[in-house]
């Protein structure tokens, strides 16, 4: 999905017409609840791996626009090209990003990363995935591959500076999912 659209995080939806034409670019996308909400509905924190904790103190903070999207995507479902949430090519070329040389760059190292890790060459592959996320520091799918690897719950290692919540606190949480655009 990233070599192919440039999604940089998950949740990500990409709105592909029955022609095959984009409608909208890949943009942050919640179809209901959250889910990790209600699996813990009823666990005290307190009872937690402190860094699971940690990171659902900073999950609470996100504000998603959960009900927006899916009216969005019923609205594209009912009406079609007519609906108001439907881009034009203009649009949705506008809101697309240039795949730059360093983000091509990135790619590449994600997918050796990726190579070494499926041949069993995990340590090999980590001076890839630092590179990736030199290149694109904000692809979350680039850090939150290479983190889950190195611990279950993308915490701190020795094999990467950063980690979920550090790097989740570094740019607000307020900045990890753009807002959703009608």
């Amino acid at each position: 999905m990233d070599e192919l659209f440039g999604v940089v995080n998950v949740p990500t939806w990409i709105w592909i017409d029955e022609d095959g034409m984009i409608v909208r670019p890949p943009e942050p996308a919640w179809p209901g609840k959250a889910m990790y909400r209600e699996l813990l509905k009823g666990t005290s924190l307190d009872d937690l791996d402190p860094y699971l904790k940690e990171t659902l103190e900073e999950t609470r903070k996100f504000r998603p626009q959960m009900d927006l999207y899916p009216v969005a995507l019923r609205d594209w479902a009912t009406n079609g090209a007519e609906s108001r949430y439907a881009l034009t090519p203009e649009h949705v070329v506008g809101r697309s990003s240039a795949r730059s040389p360093e983000v091509a760059r990135a790619a590449a190292h994600f997918e050796i990363g990726q190579h070494l890790i499926r041949i069993g060459k995990p340590d090999d592959a980590v001076p890839h995935f630092r590179e990736a996320h030199r290149l694109q520091p904000e692809n979350w799918t680039y850090k939150r591959q290479a983190w889950s690897m190195a611990h279950p719950l993308q915490g701190p290692t020795d094999y990467y500076e950063g980690h979920w919540v550090k790097d989740v606190r570094e740019i607000g949480y307020e900045n990890y999912y753009p807002s959703f655009e009608p």
